[in-house]
């Protein structure tokens, strides 16, 4: 645990403690001497505790465990399915051919800048509670065909001016997640 997330737990256990003792759950009557300590400060101080915890999350983002390239049966498509935590798969130099993610309750972070696309490849995305994160490199253009229900998704990428530029077809059925697209930066 980093500095920040102690900071808060310590602030967040100070606070239900001064909660107690207004409550008479556990007495601590040289603590709450003053009327300010009895009602504010516990609020203060859990207001604090969860804005440190929650900043300390937003500041150390990057926690994505990288694994290898999982290959389905046919040996190209890719198939990975991530339940209650984050995997990124990073291509780098290898051909893609198509892919099959599923987050439930988790995040998946498919990086395909390095990615070889020589034709047309389907992205087929299924979310519940979750999220996919894709980095196309912005020499493919982007197709989004999506059935969302409170969720949705953002492609952010640019078009590619070429004809013959290969296109990336992205299907996705989101349930209360959703699909960020987006160009390498």
């Amino acid at each position: 645990m980093n500095r920040r997330t102690m900071i808060g737990i310590i602030c967040i256990m100070a606070g239900l403690m001064m909660l107690f003792n207004l409550w008479n759950i556990i007495r601590f009557d040289w603590l709450c001497q003053q009327p300010w300590t009895a009602y504010i400060a516990p609020l203060l101080l859990l207001l604090i505790g969860v804005r440190l915890i929650i900043s300390s999350f937003r500041h150390n983002r990057d926690r994505w465990l990288q694994r290898p390239i999982p290959l389905g049966e046919d040996g190209k498509r890719i198939r990975c399915s991530v339940s209650f935590g984050g995997d990124e798969y990073i291509y780098h130099g290898e051909p893609f051919h198509g892919a099959r993610l599923e987050a439930y309750c988790g995040g998946i972070r498919l990086n395909l800048c390095e990615a070889v696309i020589n034709e047309d490849e389907e992205i087929d995305i299924h979310t519940f509670m979750g999220g996919v994160e894709l980095i196309v490199p912005s020499t493919v253009n982007v197709v989004v065909n999506s059935r969302s229900f409170i969720g949705g998704v953002g492609n952010e990428t640019t078009a590619a001016v070429h004809r013959d530029t290969p296109c990336l077809h992205v299907i996705a059925s989101n349930v209360l997640g959703g699909v960020s697209i987006k160009n390498e930066n």
